[in-house]
Parts: C-alpha cells; structure tokens; sequence
C-alpha cells in the first residue's frame, strides 16, 4: 500500500471509529487515534488515551509521552520513525484501565489499524497491551525485554512511561535501570 493510500484508509478508519459501540458509551467522546509514520515499520500500542491526550487528540502527549519521546530520542528514533496508538482510543473516566468489554469493542479497530500499517514490530507499553496481544495474565516485569512471535510479527513489551514516572529510581535493577 502507498503512502498515500495507507494515509487515507487510516483517515477512513479514524472517521469510523467516530461512531463508538454502546461499550465504549462511558468513555470520553474525543478520539485520540494515532500520531507518527504510517509508513514506519514500528508500532508502539498503549492501553488508552489519558486527559492530555484528551485535550489534544494525539496520544502519548503528557508526562509519560514526554518521557517515552526522551526514551526514544536517546536511541536517536522521533515519531518520524514509528506510528504510536492505543488499544482503546477513548479517554476512560479518571484515568482508569479499560475494561475487558471496552477493549473487545475496540479490537476491530486496532486490529484494522494493524493491517493498515502492516508493522513489522510492535511494541506494547505496560500490562494492558501486552497481555491482550499475548493472551496472557502474565504481568509486564516478567514479560518486558524479551520478544514474542504476534501473527507473523515481532514483539517487545515494555514498561509504560507512566509507571517509569511512578518509580524513578535508577538503582541497579529497577524498572528505569531496565528501561
């Protein structure tokens, strides 16, 4: 697919997912879809949209997405290089995890997102996405650095910024230190 072309069919998608699924009823009505290169060979998937995402539309763009920018432009990778999104596109009240049926509701989106992009890795930022796409109760501290096969594609899960910001400690073995 074009860039061009893949461009519009995420426009086309973005329109779509405007018309949320009675799931999705209690979640914020501003959609926060995607930021970055749809030609990029990287995706980079979050659980949801928090209240600066809200405000503005793109994901990652509060304290946890300026730390996660700091993160990658200290392997010299801008948002030029890869395509950002969340699983659920919809701020949930009070920065709460989505649910189970909220994320079911959002898949189809996400997943046609996926094969619009046609990423060759994806990477999973916390518990949430990394456990849907892995089908597993696993938590994130066990699972983050190592890579998993998903349909065909890589995968690397790693710590959300958001928890980073929450244990800021660079001791030797700590989350930051992993990170």
């Amino acid at each position: 697919m074009s860039a061009p072309t893949r461009a519009a069919a995420l426009y086309d998608l973005e329109q779509r997912a405007l018309q949320k699924p009675p799931e999705l009823a209690e979640l914020s009505d501003r959609i926060v879809f995607g930021d970055g290169n749809p030609d990029a060979p990287l995706l980079i998937v979050g659980e949801a949209p928090g209240h600066d995402e809200d405000e503005s539309g793109i994901p990652f763009v509060g304290r946890a997405g300026q730390l996660l920018d700091k993160i990658f432009e200290a392997i010299e990778l801008t948002r030029y290089h890869f395509y950002i999104t969340n699983i659920v596109k919809f701020r949930p009240p009070a920065n709460r995890n989505p649910t189970p049926a909220e994320i079911l509701a959002s898949e189809p989106v996400l997943l046609e997102q996926i094969m619009i992009l046609q990423p060759k890795i994806i990477v999973t930022l916390g518990n949430v996405p990394t456990q849907y796409f892995l089908d597993t109760k696993e938590g994130i501290t066990r699972l983050r650095g190592t890579w998993h096969d998903w349909r065909g594609r890589k995968l690397m899960p790693l710590y959300h910024p958001a928890y980073l910001l929450r244990n800021p400690s660079r001791e030797t073995g700590s989350p930051k230190w992993h990170m």
